[in-house]
C-alpha cells in the first residue's frame, strides 16, 4: 500500500491527465494580530486545510486495520496553492504530515502566518471599516488541471473564525465574503478563490485619549472669554493652552495612523482646533490692543455693530445680551472689545 501511495508522488494523480483534480479549500481566521497603515500591510494567523483525491487509491479498512494513515508531504503530489497578497514568507511552524484515507481522499492542514497587501482607508479614523482580501489559486497549474472550491460556505466559515478568535486586540472581524471568479491568461483560465474579510477598528481607545481631551481644551479656551480683561492677564493664560495642546499632539502622534493614500479627519480636526487657539490668542491681543489705545481710534460703524451684535448674535442666542451694546452708550473701544469676542464665538458655535 505505502509503495502504490507514493506512486502519485511525482505527478498529478489522476488516470487520464484530460482529469482535473479538484480541490476543496476551507479555512479558519485565528487570530488578527495587525494592521500597518504606512506599510499598507494586515498580518493576520490562518489555519488552511484542503482535500483533493488520489484517483486509483484505494484499500480495504478490514484487512489493513486502519482507515487512514500519515505520510511525509514530500512523499506523495501536493498542489501548488498560494495566497496572491503574501508580502512576506510564512513564518508559521511548519507541518510534515499528511492524512491519506483508504477511499484515496488528502486531508492536509497547515497554519499561515500571513503577512499580505491590503488597500487601506483611513479617512474616517478611528471609525475606520477596512476590506481586505486573500486570493487562494495555483501558480501553475490551470482550471484544466486543478480546480479549486470551497469545502464550507463562507457563513460557516465566518462563524467558526468567530468561535476560533482568540486575539482581542484593536481590530474586530465583522463579516467575511467570498466569490469564485475565472481568470483568463494567454496560457488559458485559472481558478480563484477570493475571500473578503471586513475589520472595524475599536475606537474606545481614540475617543477617550484624543477626541475628548481635544474637546475639553477647546472648551476651555472659549470659557476663557468670561475672564474680566481688565483684571486677568487672559494672553498668558491662552498661550499656556496652547503650549498645552501642542505638547499633547506630540505626545499622542504615535497613536496617529500614517499613510500617503488619503488625509484622516481626525488630522483635520486636531488642526482645526489649534487654528482657533490661535485665532483666539490673536483676538485676545487685539482686544488688549484696543482696550489700552481706544482713544486713537475712530467710532465702531454702525453698519458693523447692527451686522455682528443684531443679526449674527441670534445664531449664538446673545441678542439680549447685545441690545444694550446697539444704544451706543458704551465707549468705543468697549464696543471693540464685544464685535471681536462675539464674531470669535460665532466661530466656534459654527
Amino acid at each position: 500500500m505505502k509503495e502504490e501511495v507514493i506512486l502519485y508522488s511525482d505527478a498529478r494523480p489522476v488516470i487520464s491527465l484530460s482529469t482535473p483534480t479538484n480541490v476543496t479549500v476551507d479555512l479558519t481566521l485565528y487570530g488578527i494580530l495587525g494592521v500597518n497603515e504606512k506599510s499598507q500591510v494586515l498580518e493576520t494567523y490562518l489555519w488552511v486545510r484542503m482535500r483533493w483525491q488520489i484517483e486509483g487509491l484505494s484499500w480495504d479498512a478490514a484487512e489493513c486495520g486502519t482507515k487512514k494513515i500519515s505520510l511525509p508531504r514530500e512523499k506523495i503530489w501536493i498542489p501548488d496553492i498560494v495566497i496572491n497578497e503574501f508580502m512576506d514568507e510564512n513564518r508559521a511552524p511548519e507541518t510534515y504530515y499528511v492524512y491519506v484515507t483508504n477511499t484515496g481522499l488528502v486531508l492536509d492542514g497547515r497554519p499561515f502566518h500571513v503577512i499580505s497587501s491590503c488597500r487601506l482607508d483611513i479617512y474616517t479614523f478611528p471609525f475606520d471599516f477596512q476590506n481586505c482580501t486573500y486570493t487562494f489559486n495555483s501558480y501553475k497549474h490551470s482550471r484544466d488541471d486543478v480546480q479549486l472550491f470551497f469545502f464550507l460556505p463562507v457563513e460557516q466559515i465566518f462563524k467558526n473564525s468567530l468561535e476560533a478568535m482568540t486575539t482581542k486586540g484593536e481590530w474586530e472581524l465583522i463579516d467575511m465574503r467570498a466569490e469564485k471568479p475565472l481568470l483568463n491568461y494567454l496560457e488559458g483560465g485559472w481558478d480563484n478563490l477570493i475571500v473578503y474579510i471586513v475589520l472595524r477598528r475599536r475606537a474606545t481607545l481614540y475617543v477617550v485619549n484624543l477626541l475628548i481631551p481635544s474637546s475639553f481644551l477647546l472648551s476651555v479656551d472659549l470659557f476663557s472669554f468670561l475672564l474680566p480683561p481688565h483684571s486677568v492677564d487672559r494672553a498668558s493664560f491662552k498661550m499656556t493652552l496652547i503650549l498645552g495642546y501642542t505638547v499633547f499632539l506630540l505626545l499622542m502622534n504615535d497613536l496617529l495612523p500614517v499613510t500617503g493614500n488619503n488625509l484622516p479627519l481626525i488630522n483635520v480636526f486636531f488642526s482645526l482646533c489649534l487654528a482657533l487657539m490661535v485665532a483666539s490668542l490673536l483676538e485676545t491681543i487685539i482686544i488688549t490692543n484696543i482696550m489700552y489705545g481706544s482713544r486713537d481710534l475712530p467710532p465702531l460703524p454702525k453698519w458693523l455693530r447692527i451686522l455682528v451684535l443684531k443679526y449674527l448674535a441670534r445664531l449664538a442666542c446673545m441678542k439680549k445680551s447685545c441690545d444694550k451694546h446697539l444704544e451706543g452708550k458704551t465707549l468705543f473701544g468697549s464696543q471693540y472689545i464685544f464685535v471681536f469676542q462675539y464674531a470669535y464665538t460665532l466661530l466656534l458655535c459654527t
